[in-house]
């Protein structure tokens, strides 16, 4: 049976891998530590129950590249992260994080609305000193914190920042890596979108009139005696 499940593990986050690398808007949400998707065995207990992506996720030819193969333990960071939320809620075994700026959080805030999804926020600069010096404290604490924000609810979506040193995150979950990296790219083309100026509607202005459309605008005739004064 575990073996079976495992041959299923390593199928569903390889078709993921594979949306996210045909997702060229995708870079423009990578972070600077790189991207990383795990998926858990639905028994899962330690990091070694996870499959992450060796390498991470990151760059080649402008397009998002896994620069290793799909692994257990190989994640440790997302698999704890993951592995504290099946305690809460056992359906969410994946995840996949990309990065945070004021700009892409005040946008994908009115995104998750739109979807109604919960959204919520760990801030690390507000962790009890007593987590920090305890060791493997920091995650749980990270978990119930962003429960908590989002009323007591697991969160679809939540921004990590806060932490010296470390770069702020979103983190997005589900049931599968297929799921979460359906949602990602569709965040990541619709944020790309909304970054693109908007096309001016209307009636065209004097300047662009007078020096690209006139210039090509006309034909002389000679039986017209007065032409048109000049603008």
């Amino acid at each position: 049976m575990k073996n079976k499940e495992t041959t299923q593990l390593y199928g569903e986050i390889l078709e993921a891998v594979e949306q996210i690398e045909s997702c060229k808007e995708f870079t423009s949400i990578l972070p600077e530590v790189r991207t990383n998707l795990v998926y858990a065995l639905s028994d899962a207990k330690t990091p070694h129950d996870v499959v992450g992506i060796d390498g991470r996720i990151t760059v080649l030819n402008n397009m998002p590249y896994a620069a290793g193969k799909p692994r257990f333990g190989t994640s440790s960071h997302m698999a704890r992260l993951i592995l504290e939320l099946m305690k809460v809620d056992s359906s969410i075994r994946a995840g996949i994080n990309f990065v945070s700026t004021p700009e892409l959080e005040q946008w994908l805030k009115k995104y998750c609305e739109q979807k109604g999804w919960k959204y919520s926020t760990i801030d690390r600069s507000k962790e009890p000193k007593k987590v920090i010096e305890k060791e493997g404290s920091s995650m749980p604490w990270k978990i119930k914190e962003a429960i908590k924000v989002a009323h007591g609810e697991v969160p679809k979506i939540f921004n990590e920042f806060g932490a010296v040193g470390k770069e702020d995150l979103f983190v997005l979950v589900g049931k599968n890596p297929v799921e979460v990296t359906t949602e990602a790219c569709e965040i990541a083309r619709a944020y790309t979108q909304s970054q693109k100026p908007a096309p001016k509607v209307g009636k065209i202005d004097l300047m662009t009139f007078t020096s690209f459309l006139l210039q090509r605008l006309g034909k002389k005739d000679s039986t017209v005696i007065v032409p048109p004064p000049p603008p």
